[in-house]
């Protein structure tokens, strides 16, 4: 029987087949490496276009930002506007009125009243002056509140002074009064009083 050496064909085939893994494993690598490098390229534009988009939305939300602040600015001046207006025509109704005030002040002033000063603010008149006696200012304010025009007389002060020398008991005696009254509007009462 003929001696066959499979030695050396055994270690050929091995040889062989390491070459081959060694060959699939290089080849799964390079395949690898390829699919990674794909991968990479195609997330790093995928990123560069959301970075694109974020970019092109912040540019847009500024740009509404900006029209916003323009918009409240327009909307605060139609405000001023409007409250500048109000005032306008508060001022144009209530013209009239200090014509009446006036015209009921001198109708309602009985005789031995002389009157000093005169200051309103808002509604409320503050109202100084002399009188020949007590009996007169209560004149003065009992004709104040019967009047359309004026409403709840307050007498805040009253002295009496002699208008005279010092010591001379004949001198004559004025009583010097504040009033505080307060202005009917016709827009309260819902017309002409």
């Amino acid at each position: 029987m003929p001696i066959i050496n499979l030695l050396p064909w055994r270690a050929a085939l091995r040889a062989k087949r390491r070459n081959q893994f060694f060959m699939g494993l290089g080849g799964a690598v390079v395949a690898a490496a390829i699919v990674v490098g794909l991968a990479n390229l195609v997330m790093g534009a995928v990123i560069d276009n959301q970075h694109a988009r974020n970019n092109l939305l912040k540019a847009e939300i500024q740009a509404l930002d900006q029209r916003i602040k323009e918009i409240l600015d327009l909307e605060a001046k139609k405000e001023s506007l409007l409250a500048r207006m109000e005032i306008i025509e508060q001022l144009q109704r209530s013209r009239p009125e200090v014509v009446h005030v006036f015209d009921q002040l001198v109708r309602t002033l009985p005789d031995g009243v002389n009157l000093s000063s005169i200051k309103q603010k808002g509604a409320s008149i503050e109202i100084k002056g002399a009188a020949e006696s007590n009996t007169r200012v209560s004149a003065f304010m009992r004709n104040m509140d019967k009047s359309g025009w004026l409403k709840d007389p307050d007498l805040e002060v009253v002295e009496v002074k002699t208008t005279g020398k010092k010591g001379d008991a004949n001198a004559p005696r004025a009583s010097e009064f504040t009033v505080m009254v307060k202005q009917a509007s016709t827009h309260e009462e819902g017309g002409k009083p």
